[in-house]
Order: structure tokens, then sequence, then C-alpha cells
């Protein structure tokens, strides 16, 4: 779980090992998700289980950094048995996750961390609104950076463009806890399984590829979070603020998922690269260029985690 012996997992630590790893990276890791039915092949906490995985590997390849417990609670989730729901998906406000995430930041803030990366595996079109929108708000509230992105978007030009339990879902999960997935078990799922798109295309080989451009990323953030200087600071939250603005444009527009389809259309897959590089007046760039009305459409991606 840990690079070299050193642990990461919050809630696992002694004092001495909490102290270790807040030394060697004095970065936070937030991992969110939800409990949701994603079908007859994954574990029900998919969501949840991704995202604390990433956030664990993210840090063991940073060299530190802290990983809280994962949070399971999250906007949206389909109808379906085992799937709890706390806020409604097509809801425009958040009464729930945002002040819970604010909380967590100003105590990460409290405790003398220099970054906080929050990784959302669930990606109801508004919870990823809400978590973006909450970096880029910690960011200038708090002068330190705090990241808010679902992590499919770091993996974009990987070929991982976001999906409920399919492909690239269901290759991540079996890659990083090859246990909780049973492909087998398609043969009685009369909607995942009524073709043969994640019987052929979903592998732990696939899933390993996405974990490493996904953690490479977000180690590079990591490790960069508390050296950025103010003005760096300000560049990566008017980019991030870009982004919020431009899928808040498009849900006005059009509807919910009109920004995500608009993304796909004009295959601006640029993001993961140009957030691990420092490259944040290009990511502004892009979200004005796709926030503007009359883009091309392109596919429609399928829903959310």
């Amino acid at each position: 779980m840990a690079e070299a012996g050193l642990e990461c997992r919050w809630e696992r630590m002694l004092p001495h090992q909490y102290r270790a790893a807040f030394d060697a990276l004095p970065v936070a890791f937030l991992p969110l998700g939800t409990v949701e039915w994603h079908g007859e092949h994954n574990a029900l906490g998919l969501d949840s289980l991704k995202a604390h995985a990433l956030c664990c590997r993210a840090a063991a390849k940073a060299g530190g950094g802290v990983v809280h417990p994962p949070v399971y609670g999250g906007m949206g989730g389909l109808d379906k048995p085992a799937t709890v729901i706390l806020e409604p998906e097509m809801a425009w406000e958040n009464l729930l996750l945002r002040p819970w995430l604010e909380k967590l930041c100003y105590e990460f803030h409290r405790l003398g961390f220099g970054g906080v990366v929050i990784v959302t595996g669930h990606y109801g079109h508004n919870q990823q609104i809400v978590v973006r929108e909450v970096g880029a708000r910690m960011t200038e509230r708090l002068g330190i950076p705090v990241l808010g992105t679902p992590e499919y978007w770091l993996a974009h030009d990987a070929g991982y463009l976001g999906d409920h339990a399919g492909v690239g879902e269901t290759s991540l999960l079996w890659h990083l806890e090859p246990d909780l997935v049973e492909i087998a078990r398609l043969d009685d799922d009369p909607e995942y399984g009524a073709d043969d798109v994640i019987r052929r295309g979903a592998a732990q080989e696939l899933g390993a590829r996405y974990t490493e451009v996904i953690t490479d990323r977000l180690a590079a953030v990591a490790r960069a979070m508390p050296e950025w200087s103010e003005e760096q600071r300000g560049a990566f939250a008017r980019a991030e603020s870009a982004l919020v603005r431009a899928q808040v444009a498009g849900w006005r527009r059009e509807s919910a998922w009109a920004f995500w389809r608009d993304l796909i259309g004009a295959r601006r897959f640029e993001y993961g690269a140009c957030l691990a590089e420092g490259r944040f007046g290009e990511i502004e760039a892009m979200a004005e260029g796709l926030s503007a009305p009359g883009n091309a459409p392109g596919a429609r991606i399928g829903g959310y985690s």
C-alpha cells in the first residue's frame, strides 16, 4: 500500500507514521464515492474503493502524503437495489456534500497541510461540478492548492472517458481490487450483460494502464502543490473555476451533460497532462472555448459512475 514501508492510510497510522508521511509530503488526499449498483459483476462500493486505492498509490509514488478514509456519499445514483442516494442528481444546489468537503478542507488546513487532492470516483454531473468548485473556492479561501476532480479526467488521453460499471470502471476495479470483480456474473445480468462490450473490453491490463496514468499525474500534482507560488496557485484556481463555469453554462444552455458531450466531441483530452505539468493557462483557455454556445456536438457519454 505504501512505498518503502511508509504507511499512507490515515486511519491505520500510528502517530509516528503520520508524522513521517506528513513530513515527507504535507498533502492530504481525500477519496470520494458512494454505494451504488454497478452491475452484477462489480462490488457496490466501486466508486470509493477505486478512488481510495488510486489515492494510496499516488501517495506512494509521490513519496509521502496522508490519505483520508474514503467518503461514501454523493449526489445522484441509479434507481437500483443497494444504492444510497443522499441528494438528487438533478438538483442545482448541494446541501450535504459541499459543506462536508469544505469542513474537511478547513481541517486539513488547520492541521498544516500545504495541499489537498480530492478525487471523486462517483460521476454524477453535479457531483463533478461541486467537487471542482469546492477545490477552486477553497484554494482561494485557504491560500493552499485544493484540487477536486473525477479520476477519469486525468486519463482522457489514455482513452478513459468515464462510464458507469462499463469497460473503464470495471477494468480499474479489477486491477485495483481483483477479488471484487466477477466478470462471469455478467451472464446473469440482463442490462450490463446484454452484449459483449464489457466481457470483451474489460481487462486487468487496461485497468493497470489507466491506473499508471492517473496515479502518475496525481503524484506529480501532489509533489508540486506545496511549492506553488501565489501566482501559480492563482492560475490554478482560475483554470478550475473556468471549468466549473463551462460545466454550468452547458447545463443552463442545454442539458446537464452538455459540457461533457462537447468535451468529448471536441476531443479536448489535454486536462490531465496540463494539470500535471502546471500548464493552467491552457486549461483555462480550453474551458473558455467549450463554454461558448455553438460547440460542435459529439457522442454523448454514458452517464455517471
